[in-house]
């Protein structure tokens, strides 16, 4: 297991007043220095934004927040919008300077993390915490598989290759003690290829990591009627050794399912590179809450973003100029 840096981003505690009269100077000057900021001019800053595929919940959300990052922060090009398979293959556009900005599980993030120097420019540092994604494991209504182990000898898609779906998958089935490549007949497909796999009972099964609900799912519910498959008995033990995941539970109803299922959570976080400058990395995400009725018009998951809960990208610092702007809204 790789070894994990301690959060270093936390401040001491201070005395509540002290605290307080802190964050109102820090208030007065980031805001102060995001209006420099705009004044000195974005304009000329050209971005470029990693997401996932089409069909996921990302590059829907993707695209809209390039619309307003280019309206708010004045910029005088759109962010180009790159559709991905996924966070390992996010991180590496972000590490070889092919993205500015992507999408990125937090569990993907923090694997990466762990080996960077905390002096690496190339390292990752978040701007928020955006919501949470859900595992689904999917596999037809009428499918005898019932739980992970019930995977043995099936043909299973693990995702896409360079999708964090694909990452969590191995961890799960880890966790099951199962061997992908010796268990099973697995497979890499992105979530339209797995959905028409399954569809054509080219496979039995196939995992993602998406948004609740993703439109690739939702789009084969209403072809095949589909069954997810419940992670009760994995969930705990995944969790004890990697802390970063949570367990949740997908409503009944959700793609036409009839009981509720145990799932597990990652969060999912907006990255940005170490050496991106404060005032930029500030900007995006004031940009980012103060437009957020309108971003949740691309994705409903979008409308659990809070300021507070976006501080949680633990064990991955905050950049320092997103930090600036949590401070400003007094959310440590």
């Amino acid at each position: 297991m790789t070894s994990r840096r301690k959060d270093a981003r936390m401040p001491g505690s201070v005395p509540a007043v002290d605290r307080r009269t802190a964050l109102r100077a820090l208030g007065l000057l980031g805001g102060l220095a995001v209006v420099s900021g705009c004044a000195a001019g974005f304009a000329d800053t050209r971005l470029r934004m990693a997401t996932g595929p089409t069909e996921g919940g990302y590059f829907a959300v993707g695209t809209r927040l390039a619309q307003i990052w280019h309206r708010e922060l004045g910029l005088s090009t759109v962010p180009r919008v790159l559709a991905t398979a996924g966070s390992m293959d996010n991180l590496r556009l972000l590490d070889s300077g092919g993205a500015d900005l992507v999408f990125c599980q937090v569990d993907v993030a923090a694997d990466r993390a762990a080996c960077c120097s905390p002096d690496d420019p190339t390292s990752p540092r978040a701007l928020a915490r955006i919501y949470d994604d859900v595992v689904h494991i999917v596999v037809p209504a009428a499918s005898a598989v019932r739980t992970m182990d019930q995977l043995r000898g099936a043909r299973v898609s693990l995702g896409g290759s360079g999708s964090g779906a694909q990452f969590v998958a191995r961890r799960l089935l880890q966790a099951a003690d199962m061997d992908a490549d010796t268990d099973m007949t697995s497979v890499q497909l992105g979530i339209a290829e797995s959905s028409a796999a399954l569809a054509a009972g080219d496979i039995d099964a196939f995992f993602w990591a998406g948004s609740l609900p993703t439109q690739g799912i939702s789009t084969l519910a209403a072809q095949l009627t589909i069954r997810l498959v419940d992670l009760a008995d994995v969930v705990g033990k995944l969790r004890a050794t990697y802390p970063e995941y949570s367990a949740g539970t997908i409503p009944a109803g959700s793609y036409g399912i009839p009981q509720p299922v145990t799932s597990l959570m990652v969060r999912n976080v907006l990255l940005v590179r170490a050496d991106t400058p404060n005032l930029l990395a500030e900007a995006l995400v004031e940009a980012l809450f103060s437009t957020q009725d309108e971003l949740a018009r691309s994705s409903r998951a979008a409308l659990t973003m809070d300021p507070r809960a976006a501080i949680g990208t633990q064990p991955l610092l905050l950049h320092p100029g997103a930090e600036r702007f949590y401070r400003r809204k007094d959310t440590f």
